[in-house]
């Protein structure tokens, strides 16, 4: 294992943040795997489980038997893990600029394309490495101004020529999910049954500049752009895998996840041996679009009446709310039938507030389709 330090902009006279990187794997190395966790600091599960993956790969690459290098960042968010404004962590947006930590990274696809047009032939593995140097020289050539650049900056540097990157999340309160893209959900699937993922959300361009698709993308467009004339194949595809809910951190579930990405890894190749046999997928995969943001018009107490997992039919009460002063109770219904993936921690709804979101299986959505 070598473990590597990148300094990120100090904001301010005397004090200092890295993200740490730790690189397993032989020197020789056939492809690379790229995990981070917590780029919502808010978002902890996955630092669990990226503890946990620390330690087994280390013993794996003590055995012989990682073949890919494989590098992970446990803590892939240090400025947003301090920001906890009383007793409240608030890990989602850098409370500077408002921003939110998994948006706007660099985009990068015009200029990789420009350079390397004169370059590509008719091999599509000329081609994917041409544009793997070129991306990589792009991102070391970008310059930052803020501490949140450097971060961003410093986590595609480290993931920019990865043939699989997972980036490790999860909801409020939620079963398992994912989200990556048509084209790469073929070799997405296995990941997800492993996982046990219930809700597998697909879209090639959901807005917002992500982090997983600020890779993806590159390829996407490169292809489209020089669809009819070299082969560029997928030469990245990232996944971010959403591991249950907030309060979702102890070793049990962890250890689990951990299992289900060595699994996983395994079954692609990186890691020598035998996997075991694919689970069965609990749900197919459906469109990010086909996701229902299902809102309240109205304020006041927020009482569930169902669970993330449990499939909804149209029309189902989904929560009531209630108005403790006037005794008003306000039914809230989801219009479409889907899978119930995820839900508000809070309690106490204000008017126009997403309260949950129904994975149905049919795209009416279009535009940004993220949360904000």
């Amino acid at each position: 294992m070598r473990h590597q330090r990148h300094d990120l902009i100090a904001p301010v006279p005397g004090t200092a943040r890295q993200i740490h990187s730790f690189h397993f794997g032989p020197e020789q190395a056939n492809g690379k795997i790229y995990i981070q966790s917590s780029l919502h600091a808010d978002e902890l599960p996955g630092m669990l489980v990226a503890w946990h993956l620390k330690a087994r790969l280390a013993q794996l690459e003590a055995a012989g038997r990682l073949r890919s290098e494989i590098v992970l960042v446990p803590v892939a968010n240090p400025a947003g893990l301090e920001q906890v404004l009383m007793d409240v962590p608030l890990g989602r947006y850098e409370l500077e600029s408002g921003q939110n930590f998994n948006r706007l990274f660099v985009d990068l696809s015009d200029a990789v394309g420009d350079q390397v047009e004169d370059l590509l032939d008719s091999d599509p593995q000329h081609n994917a490495r041409l544009i793997r140097t070129a991306l990589s020289a792009a991102l070391a050539a970008q310059t930052a101004s803020t501490q949140l650049q450097s971060q961003r900056l410093v986590l595609q540097r480290l993931a920019c020529d990865a043939d699989v990157v997972l980036d490790l999340h999860c909801d409020f309160e939620a079963v398992a999910h994912l989200y990556t893209t048509p084209e790469a959900w073929p070799q997405v699937e296995p990941l997800a049954r492993y996982l046990g993922s219930e809700a597998n959300l697909l879209a090639t361009d959901s807005g917002g500049q992500s982090f997983d698709e600020c890779f993806t993308l590159v390829w996407w467009q490169l292809q489209q752009r020089f669809a009819k004339r070299f082969p560029i194949p997928l030469g990245s595809f990232s996944v971010t895998v959403e591991l249950r809910g907030q309060g979702d951190v102890n070793h049990g579930l962890a250890a689990l996840d951990c299992q289900a990405i060595i699994d996983y890894l395994t079954h692609s190749g990186a890691i020598e041996g035998d996997a075991p046999p694919l689970p069965a997928l609990p749900y197919p995969a459906t469109p990010l679009a086909g996701v229902e943001p299902v809102t309240t018009s109205v304020g006041g107490l927020l009482v569930f009446h169902v669970l993330p997992g449990e499939y909804l039919e149209a029309g189902q009460l989904v929560a009531e709310i209630i108005d403790p002063i006037t005794d008003r109770v306000t039914p809230v219904h989801c219009r479409n039938a889907g899978l119930l993936y995820a839900r508000s921690l809070r309690r106490m709804a204000t008017a126009g507030m997403v309260i949950s979101h129904v994975a149905g299986a049919e795209a009416y959505r279009s535009g940004y389709l993220l949360s904000p």
